[in-house]
């Protein structure tokens, strides 16, 4: 499995912007799908964004046009940018390794609460 490192989390006021980061310890960081997931208290996790080896994207309704997801596979890292923030966007946000049959990681998480 891969470990994972998430940062970037913090408290914002609504309106703000953070960036997540998260920081993968494989070789092969560029052949994996990367995703960003988050849990609220009391909710499943849910999906927020998604980008696969091509670097093409996926986004969950409630985030698009607000969050970007990208990926440097040099510094084997992901990105998650999150503009306009809501503060039902305050969640616990987890960094997501995926490769069919092979690798399924998560991060501990980082901590994003959205108040003013």
């Amino acid at each position: 499995q891969v470990q994972l490192v998430e940062s970037g989390g913090g408290l914002v006021q609504p309106g703000g912007s953070l960036r997540l980061s998260c920081a993968a310890s494989t070789s092969v960081f560029s052949t994996y799908v990367m995703g960003w997931y988050r849990q609220a208290p009391g909710k499943q996790r849910e999906l927020v964004a998604r980008i696969y080896r091509d670097s093409s994207t996926t986004y969950a309704d409630f985030v698009k046009g607000r969050f970007t997801i990208s990926r440097d596979n040099g510094k084997k890292t992901v990105y998650l940018q999150m503009n306009s923030l809501k503060p039902e966007d305050t969640a616990v946000y987890y960094c997501n390794a995926f490769l069919v049959l092979a690798v399924n990681s998560w991060g501990k998480g980082t901590q994003v609460t959205v108040s003013s």
